[in-house]
């Protein structure tokens, strides 16, 4: 049995963020455990690659429970098993989402010191800009964000078309305004995937005070008279037990997390005690709140020109390999647009994703012929799932329920998000690359509101964002409080996307980095990046 100052759980993109933090300080001991192994594949880190390490060894491959919405299907749900979590399979897209997400955090649920002129400093903090630069943006964090190396011409074409046909023209959707059509900037450094294994554990690795141990999958924390005293791991199916002398910190991400809460004995009452797990902490909030961002592909034939699935080959290896370029350098959804489905709204609700190249069914088919996708992604979500045990095993999946479109808003605004769409690509400098509709299958030239609504529920995938199932406030809903502490529990926190009580507006992996820098400032004691003196900066 050893004993450390902290236990991280989960190394991904805010678990490794806290353990590189609170080593700066070289009189604090840490153990990071990771599930998985090192992250240390090829094809990890090509960008054009990330969809090959869905279903492998490298994948949690959850499933959710029938989703009404979708026909009774079961939605697939990737999730990164490696040191550097998601960050290391992901689209690498830089968002950080609306200043209206962080407003809503801290007015609408309690959660003080969250608002965006709070947490901007941490994104700059985190921030490596090759290009943009303050007061938005940092250009010396370890955090390598950059403008793509490559970028396929029916991405630029739908730019320029999304303009002409009236969305406005950005090259930052981190700036003073979210909405608008452009390129997404990403985080890659010189054409190779910068995950927070790259970005912030990597430098740091042969700090005594850090100990990163891969292949240990964590069964509960051990809780003493309601305080977090330790942790409890099989690394090769041999339990053991690491102590801990100030705090554990949870970082296992949406599902991880609460899971492992709920195996603990916090979490609904009468929940755990069906499973024969002794309630700890009444807290039923605990699982409630999922939900994340539904995608939907519309996907053409193309003529004059190339899909990206063809840049697949030796060749391009070779030369991604010497140099860092070519096709496989490109992340697939390089560009996008954030608008409203409807006037009123005070921010966008709709995101849209668009690839040079037929990516549907999270990528698991091969396109079929030359194909281009533009999905648009709700990115403001009413529906609420929940996540639950289905055993007391901490090698078993929970049961995943996603909800999806189960608030009849959600269902409307994608279906205002598809006309969106196929009047963008209707005319302007993409329509002389398009040939026809071939997902989703009409009978007419034009869909009708009925067939769209039938692809909604027959090919809606995630976006791989989920969040809410910790969530953080001050209302009885909550599950840790502004500081992140579990309620009911001393020496317990939750640094993740699941404290989020509302996903942010776009791809949630700078977010979830933001989470892991203020964590650890928290956790230090240490004094906060100043606020952004109010009004100082736009915040649409």
């Amino acid at each position: 049995m050893t004993s450390y100052d902290y236990v991280v759980v989960g190394a991904g993109s805010a678990g490794a963020v806290v353990a590189a933090r609170l080593t700066e300080d070289p009189s604090v001991t840490v153990l990071l455990l990771e599930a998985g192994p090192e992250a240390d594949a090829d094809e990890i880190s090509i960008p054009a690659a990330f969809s090959s390490l869905f279903k492998t060894r490298w994948d949690w491959n959850y499933t959710t429970t029938e989703q009404k919405q979708l026909h009774g299907r079961r939605a697939y749900w990737p999730r990164m098993k490696a040191v550097g979590g998601c960050s290391s399979m992901n689209a690498m897209i830089y968002i950080r989402g609306n200043a209206l997400d962080y407003d809503t955090w801290r007015d609408a649920y309690g959660a003080e010191g969250w608002g965006y002129e709070d947490v901007l400093p941490y994104f700059v903090r985190a921030e490596g800009n090759t290009r943009l630069a303050g007061p938005y943006h940092g250009t010396d964090g370890p955090l390598r964000v950059e403008d793509r190396v490559f970028t396929h011409e029916l991405s630029q074409a739908w730019v320029d078309s999304a303009v002409a046909s009236g969305f406005e023209r950005t090259d930052d959707f981190n700036g003073a305004v979210q909405e608008g059509a452009g390129l997404y900037q990403v985080t890659c450094r010189k054409g190779r995937r910068w995950s927070v294994a790259d970005a912030y554990l990597s430098p740091v690795r042969d700090r005594p005070n850090l100990t990163v141990l891969p292949g240990a999958l964590v069964s509960r924390v051990v809780i003493e008279g309601g305080r977090a005293t330790g942790v409890a791991y099989a690394v090769a199916g041999v339990e053991q037990v690491a102590r801990v002398e100030r705090e554990v910190v949870l970082s296992g991400g949406a599902v991880n997390s609460p899971q492992l809460l709920m195996l603990s004995g916090v979490g609904p009452a009468s929940h755990l005690r069906e499973h024969g797990i002794d309630v700890v902490a009444d807290l039923p909030g605990v699982g409630a709140n999922l939900h994340d961002h539904p995608a939907l592909p519309m996907i053409w034939t193309t003529r004059g020109t190339t899909d990206l699935a063809q840049a697949s080959n030796l060749p391009n290896l070779v030369r991604w390999k010497a140099t860092g370029k070519g096709p496989l350098a490109s992340n697939i959804g390089e560009a996008g647009a954030f608008f409203s489905s409807r006037d009123g709204l005070p921010a966008p609700d709709l995101q849209i994703h668009v690839a040079p190249s037929g990516f549907y069914d999270n990528g698991m088919h091969e396109p079929q012929a030359q194909m281009f996708t533009v999905a648009p992604t709700l990115v403001n979500v009413a529906s609420r799932g929940s996540l639950r045990l289905r055993s007391a095993d901490p090698a078993w999946h929970p049961e995943i329920d996603a909800a999806y479109y189960d608030d009849q808003t959600d269902l409307d605004a994608m279906l205002a998000g598809t006309r969106r769409v196929l009047d963008t690509v209707a005319s302007g400098p993409l329509a002389r690359f398009l040939v026809d509709l071939w997902m989703p299958r009409t009978r007419g030239a034009v869909p009708t509101d009925a067939e769209l609504v039938e692809h909604i529920r027959a090919q809606s995938q995630t976006l791989y964002h989920p969040v809410g199932t910790c969530a953080m406030g001050s209302g009885e809903a909550s599950v840790v409080d502004a500081e992140l502490r579990v309620r009911g529990v001393e020496g317990l926190r939750v640094a993740d996307a699941s404290v989020m009580p509302m996903v942010p507006r776009g791809n949630t992996n700078a977010p979830t980095i933001m989470v892991g820098e203020k964590a650890a400032d928290l956790l230090r004691g240490r004094a906060l990046p100043p606020a952004v003196a109010a009004g100082a900066i736009a915040t649409s």
